[in-house]
């Protein structure tokens, strides 16, 4: 399902794996991306974290909240203490947005990349997705915020 069709009416849920943190994002996502930059992967722990990215007042904490680590200057890093999920990312430079971990929806393939991007940070072992727009950087210069 692409960002346009989820209607701006529609609440998707999801939360932490240990159900500490429970989160509401309304509204459609303006960008859909696969990062590979070596900070995503060192907080989450993978090869590449798939990111949905809402406008900070279409994202809802409806239990808990997740805790901030500062990761590098202007960026912070929520997720749940309890259990570690990375849940959320936001840079000071945008603060209207907030990335929203995709792998944590409850339905996360409604939120299936778009591009992927810091492709010049991938690690050799992944292949890049051929049907997929590849970025060296961010994507914002041509489509995401």
């Amino acid at each position: 399902m692409s960002a346009q069709e989820i209607s701006a009416h529609h609440a998707e849920e999801g939360g932490c794996l240990c159900g500490a943190i429970r989160y509401r994002a309304t509204g459609a996502p303006t960008a859909l991306v696969l990062c590979h930059c070596r900070s995503c992967r060192l907080a989450s722990g993978a090869p590449s974290l798939a990111w949905a990215v809402f406008h900070a007042g279409d994202m809802h904490w409806l239990r808990g909240k997740p805790t901030q680590f500062t990761s590098s200057p202007g960026a912070q890093r929520g997720f749940c203490a309890r259990c570690g999920t990375t849940l959320s990312y936001r840079r000071d430079t945008r603060a209207e947005y907030v990335d929203v971990s995709a792998a944590t929806f409850d339905r996360p393939e409604r939120f299936a990349p778009r591009c992927e991007i810091w492709t010049a940070e991938r690690l050799a072992w992944i292949a890049p997705d051929p049907l997929l727009p590849q970025h060296a950087g961010s994507s914002r210069a041509t489509s995401a915020p």
